[in-house]
């Protein structure tokens, strides 16, 4: 995990087995759904629905399968799902965030509370650990797109507050409620971008050099995505090269 993924929405996910990738285009299909539902089912005239359809298509899921999530929720049999987001503490004291959608607040409660108990951790009150992160918007670009320089002017104009290049990608960042506005701006000026979504940004990573805690906050991680709840996690940590080189 080098670079802009040691830190932010935890990425390995997507390298994961077949089964693993099924529940993530569910998850993303969940998104889609909740989004259209909310609004209009016309990703052009709703921003939520238009950044979800963008995510699930940068994480390959198929068209038909986006499609069906949107047909989905203008049914009168889709589901009523919660957003609710959760906070607590890792091994080592690693400040967590947990986003989850769920129809059953008590079972999502029970589950997640469980899974940081048996790691050791600590599932805190909503606050306790979210202040140590910035809600931000977050677009991604390959590196093919321009250079740097190219890459920083056009996020100046349409509005962005930083940008950050390294071996992976060009990564821009705004203010949460810009999100859209300015992912189109820089459609217009680059391109349409391979990802663009809302993240928790840490303000001050912790850097992990032992292994076992590194083993044990990782195992937390995956049992967390692995609940069909829990949409995001977000950790303020980052690996130290040897730690990652030996995950």
């Amino acid at each position: 995990m080098a670079g802009h993924s040691k830190w932010a929405n935890i990425q390995h996910r997507k390298g994961r087995q077949d089964a693993a990738r099924s529940k993530l285009f569910s998850k993303l299909a969940k998104e889609i759904t909740v989004a259209a539902k909310m609004g209009d089912p016309d990703p052009d005239k709703n921003p939520r629905l238009r950044l979800a359809v963008k995510e699930a298509k940068s994480n390959s899921v198929p068209k038909d399968v986006i499609d069906r999530a949107i047909k989905k929720s203008q049914g009168g049999d889709a589901e009523n799902y919660e957003e609710i987001r959760y906070e607590g503490y890792g091994p080592n004291g690693i400040a967590l965030v947990v986003e989850a959608m769920t129809d059953n607040r008590n079972r999502t409660a029970s589950n997640v509370r469980s899974y940081f108990t048996k790691a050791g951790g600590d599932l805190g009150q909503s606050g306790s650990v979210s202040f140590m992160f910035d809600r931000v918007g977050e677009i991604m670009y390959p590196l093919s797109v321009g250079d740097a320089d190219t890459v920083m002017l056009a996020a100046i104009e349409a509005g962005a507050d930083d940008v950050q290049t390294d071996e992976e990608g060009h990564w821009i960042y705004c203010a949460d409620t810009a999100l859209n506005e300015v992912s189109q701006a820089l459609e217009a000026a680059l391109g349409e971008s391979a990802s663009a979504r809302l993240i928790w940004k840490p303000q001050a990573p912790t850097e992990i050099t032992d292994l076992e805690t590194a083993q044990k906050l990782m195992k937390l991680i995956d049992t967390l995505e692995d609940d069909d709840d829990v949409q995001n996690v977000t950790g303020n940590f980052d690996l130290s090269e040897p730690v990652a080189a030996q995950l």
